[in-house]
């Protein structure tokens, strides 16, 4: 595979396309690669839109591990700013370390730059004040040079990283927040030193009355440290918000107590254990890995995967999870999956792709920006000239001033936190409450749905067929029936004869070994136990051991009719009883549909299973619309045929045969306690299988943007009202004018309260 392929961008999402796994679509003579069936059936519906909305391609390389939390397109294999906004890179591999290098670089720099600038801004506040402070005998040359000494360090060290990145986004063509602030700060620096050190070249038009020549020293100070602030106060913020990462992947132990093949147990670190390996979890400790118990018992702590408060009992055969805590018991684990491969570490890698990706809202917000910062430009050169044309006297002294507020005051950084502040915030808040966004876009997307299929087995249901009645014929008691047919059943593998073990062993019923068993596929099993003939299977297999005194058709479609799979038991050639499994619906689906469908939710319930039983289930949750018997392709295509109608559907699933529907759909949501490729499917995974989530998810998406809208509403009033009052347009009639210092405080004030308004989100009620 070439290297322009294995660093390709998905032009739908903007991620990276896997190397090893791309999806190939030509358009237009030019081949593209997609990260998923999903965005390549988006980009074949709609390319226009998708390729209109593309930046200039990045030079992204292989192996590439640090990207732009604003651009996520941008990707590289070493840390440094991003060429397209000038924000610092993140890391793409989720950490669990709050320590931050560009925090601590930034929080050095502007304590420093404080302790310079606030005496600064005292000296530069009025004469009387000055004198007040310094020697009498102090010449007011060196008064300006005194500004200077201060200010210098605040400028040059405090402002280096702003340089830096404005220097770069005007080699690059980008124009972002730093090329205002690195052109507005400099532009004052240089004109005040240059005025403190040849005041005789600047001509009357510059001097005050009394012939001295304005600096502005104390305004490049202030708008530094102010600009620092903002952005200390937005990776703290940051910060913040991967504290839901940090938190989950705390959850997993550094370490695992190994055994190997001569017995010998050993503590390792995590990353030596490998699939296969058997480790022992004690008592208290957390589970290493996913796997499967081999030996002992135990009750382990599933909270942070099912959100149940009850511990689960653990057995040989159980399944296990990293990161859920033991018991009381000693437990002896097979790893079935380890590292990245655990479902612990795959929501942690969900958290962080989605803290990263971008909402379509979004794309309007760039394409503003994109020709704001010319038009901000443009807007201080006219400044700077209607100032010097018709300002009053010191004419150029005005102008270069007013036209230095206006590139501050115009920064956009407001406009660029807008989005992405409140996605981060969102997607940590939905981790805590067991709803995890794939990307942004389900985010902005789930408040429009308005149909929901949902599937039966496994969603609506818990997916675990169980004994639910056991009925003894006339003569027969129920635990003599239950004994026998436990019996039987534990020499068989189909899935409904362990709901029949498990049914007998929670009612405490001893079972025996069994002889002479014999499994009829579709009809039933046979065998003898404890002297006696047994026989289970469906009432077409009884007669065809010629056993009279069935139960009545009607009888057993009374029961089917309840959606549930009955069992006739014989007992020495005569008719015993029945065995009713059925799987059980969850305990929150009725009142979770019941609260959708006030929402307006036209809600379908799609399953493979047979109509009867669909239909059984469908009642008993009050739904109208079912469509049974669904092979996978007719699933999603039930979903492009409500998408045709105009509806915007959402797809609530969990099985391998649920993944084409969840992909087709504009959101699909995967239970957590389902299939891999459910969840790889899906923009949606509710961690505990809770159908609640759908309604958490829900409220939180409508919470995200109508907090992305007030944000992005206060930028442009901000930017609207800010860029003419720094131009001087109240100086007319009200002889008002907005210093550069003034201007950065307000800009800072601007970020500060898109973050304020954004962190909201993290006590929103969902």
């Amino acid at each position: 595979m070439s290297t322009e392929q294995s660093s390709a961008l998905d032009p739908v999402c903007g991620m990276t396309v896997d190397p090893g796994n791309p999806r190939r679509h030509t358009h237009e003579a030019k081949e593209y690669f997609f990260c998923s069936d999903r965005c390549l059936a988006r980009f074949r519906a709609e390319p226009g839109l998708h390729l209109g909305a593309q930046r200039p391609e990045p030079a992204a390389t292989p192996g590439a591990s640090w990207t732009c939390p604003m651009d996520p397109e941008i990707v590289r294999e070493d840390p440094g700013s991003c060429p397209i906004c000038g924000m610092a890179l993140e890391s793409m591999a989720p950490t669990g370390s709050a320590e931050n290098p560009e925090l601590s670089d930034m929080s050095r720099r502007f304590w420093v730059s404080l302790a310079f600038t606030v005496p600064l801004f005292l000296l530069a506040m009025g004469e009387m004040i000055a004198h007040g402070l310094l020697p009498a005998q102090l010449s007011p040359r060196a008064f300006v040079w005194l500004q200077f000494a201060l200010a210098a360090p605040v400028v040059l060290y405090g402002g280096a990283p702003f340089f830096a990145r404005g220097v770069a986004s005007l080699r690059t063509g980008h124009l972002n927040m730093f090329t205002l602030i690195a052109i507005g700060t400099g532009a004052a620096f240089f004109y005040s030193t240059v005025a403190a050190l040849v005041p005789e070249w600047f001509p009357a038009g510059f001097r005050h009355a009394n012939g001295a020549v304005a600096v502005y020293f104390e305004a490049a100070a202030v708008i530094v440290t102010l600009v620092l602030l903002g952005q200390l106060l937005e990776l703290r913020a940051r910060a913040r918000t991967g504290a839901a990462i940090r938190g989950l992947l705390e959850l997993a132990p550094t370490t695992a107590r190994r055994i190997d093949p001569t017995g010998a147990e050993m503590d390792v670190a995590l990353d030596e254990v490998g699939v296969g390996d058997r480790v022992r979890i004690r008592p208290g400790e957390k589970v290493p890995v996913d796997g499967r118990v081999v030996t002992g018992e135990s009750a382990v702590d599933e909270a942070m995967i099912t959100g149940e408060p009850l511990p689960a009992l653990k057995s040989v055969g159980s399944e296990v999870r990293a990161g859920t805590v033991n018991g009381t018991g000693s437990l002896v684990v097979e790893a079935e999956s380890v590292g990245a491969a655990t479902l612990l570490s795959r929501i942690v890698r969900m958290v962080a792709e989605a803290q990263r990706s971008r909402a379509p809202i979004q794309r309007f917000a760039d394409r503003v920006a994109g020709g704001f910062v010319p038009a901000v430009l443009a807007a201080a050169a006219l400044t700077a000239v209607v100032w010097a044309v018709y300002g009053p006297e010191p004419r150029f002294a005005h102008a270069w001033i007013q036209a230095v507020a206006v590139l501050i005051i115009a920064c956009p950084c407001a406009l660029g936190l807008a989005t992405p502040m409140s996605i981060l915030v969102a997607t940590g808040k939905g981790a805590t409450a067991g709803v995890l966004f794939r990307d942004a876009e389900a985010i902005e997307v789930l408040r429009e749905v308005d149909t929901l299929v949902i599937d039966k087995t496994g969603t609506l249901t818990e997916g675990k067929p169980r004994l639910v009645r056991v009925l003894a014929a006339e003569g027969r008691d129920e635990r003599e029936v239950l004994a026998l047919a436990g019996s039987l059943e534990r020499a068989s593998e189909h899935p409904l004869a362990a709901a029949i073990v498990t049914g007998a062993e929670d009612r405490g019923i001893p079972q025996t070994d069994v002889s002479d068993f014999e499994a009829l596929p579709g009809l039933g099993v046979r065998g003898r136990v404890s002297g006696h003939s047994v026989a289970i299977g469906s009432e077409i297999f009884l007669e065809s051991l010629g056993i009279a005194s069935p139960p009545s058709s009607s009888e057993l479609s009374e029961l089917r009719a309840q959606a549930q799979t009955v069992m006739c038991v014989a007992i020495d050639g005569a008719f015993a009883g029945l065995l009713c499994v059925a799987d059980p619906i969850k305990e929150s689906a009725p009142g979770v549909l019941e609260d959708l469908r006030r929402e307006g939710l036209r809600i379908v319930m799609l399953t493979g299973d047979s109509r009867a039983t669909a239909e059984a289930v469908a009642s008993r949750l009050g739904l109208d619309e079912v469509v049974a018997e669904c092979l996978p392709d007719q699933k999603a295509a039930t979903v492009r045929r409500l998408q045709e109608e105009g509806r915007i559907v959402a797809m609530a699933g969990d099985g391998v045969n649920d993944a084409p529907a969840l992909a087709s759909a504009q959101v699909g949501i995967a239970m957590g306690t389902g299939t891999d490729v459910a969840m790889e499917s899906a923009g949606v995974t509710l961690v505990g299988g809770d159908l609640r989530g759908i309604l958490r998810a829900r409220r939180l998406s409508r919470a995200t943007m109508r907090n992305v809208r007030q944000n992005l509403f206060f930028a442009f009033l901000y930017n609207a009202v800010g860029v003419p009052v720094a131009a001087g347009v109240l100086y007319p009639a009200f002889g008002w004018l907005l210093s550069p210092m003034l201007a950065a405080a307000a800009m800072s004030l601007s970020s500060i309260s898109v973050i304020a308004n954004a962190l909201r989100l993290r006590s929103a009620k969902i």
